[in-house]
């Protein structure tokens, strides 16, 4: 299923349009998929800032035109016999990337396309590198012509280009032949459940819960939270537990999520979404 399914699917089975989803997932892919219901939509554009954890096996000396196991070969080369000694020093390496060239089968925009649109149609072209950060990276097994990692790493940054650049780095080329999402902070696999769940209305999370999870929390005083849902700016004296300039979900006194806002240069506090 691509994550545009999952979406598809929740909305037939839970009667209602008002569904988006938190970070596409290839459609390969397994795992987490965070997925918003109704009002909780508006936190979307926050959840998919959030970093994600992946746990990838990526198979070395064969290369396809999606880097992974669902597209067509494009490659061979021979796998350097000591490829398995040579990992550490390449994924140490790869932790310190500070941009990444995205797959040409990306969704990114090029020459007024998408560019897996341009590639399906076998146009030939280069994708700009763009910024990334990925925050951790541990090897979890090799094996022949083949290991397994788990990383850590921020929006917009692609596993497949991953299995790409350190194929690279190791002299060969690679694909990427399993991928599994188990973390898109702070939600796990752990607590995640299948689309034919039983309980699945049972287990959605309460919007104050999930908004208190994933984005830092402020509390609003009677009158900050009257001011906030007038979408008047809160004066400091009204809003307690702002602990950066970053997007905070505001609660009022009753533990009601009131809105979505952010302190600035003065010290006041403005709405950026209501709720």
């Amino acid at each position: 299923m691509t994550s545009h399914d999952v979406v598809q699917r929740l909305r037939k089975r839970l009667k209602t349009r008002a569904i988006g989803h938190a970070g596409t997932l290839d459609p390969m892919a397994t795992g987490v998929l965070v997925v918003a219901i109704g009002t909780a939509t508006k936190l979307v554009p926050y959840l998919t800032l959030a970093d994600k954890t992946y746990e990838v096996t990526v198979k070395l000396g064969v290369t396809t035109d999606s880097l992974d196991a669902d597209g067509a070969v494009t490659e061979h080369a021979a796998v350097p016999a000591d490829f398995a000694a040579r990992l550490p020093e390449a994924i140490a390496r790869e932790v310190e990337r500070l941009e990444q060239v995205p797959p040409n089968v990306s969704a990114i925009h090029h020459e007024g396309m998408r560019a897996h649109e341009l590639a399906r149609q076998g146009r030939e072209f280069q994708l700009a590198a763009r910024p990334v950060q990925v925050r951790s990276i541990e090897l979890l097994g090799a094996g022949e012509s083949e290991f397994s990692a788990r990383l850590t790493v921020e929006k917009g940054y692609y596993v497949r280009a991953f299995a790409r650049d350190l194929a690279a780095r190791l002299d060969t080329v690679g694909h990427v032949t399993s991928l599994r999402r188990t973390r898109s902070h702070p939600f796990t696999v752990e607590e995640a459940c299948s689309l034919e769940a039983p309980d699945l209305d049972a287990r959605i999370l309460p919007l104050e819960t999930a908004a208190a999870r994933a984005m830092p929390a402020a509390q609003l005083t009677e009158q900050g939270a009257r001011d906030a849902a007038c979408g008047r700016a809160v004066a400091k004296e009204n809003i307690a537990g702002v602990l950066s300039d970053a997007v905070h979900a505001w609660f009022d006194p009753t533990g009601k999520l009131v809105a979505l806002g952010e302190r600035r240069a003065d010290e006041r506090h403005f709405v950026v979404r209501g709720i």
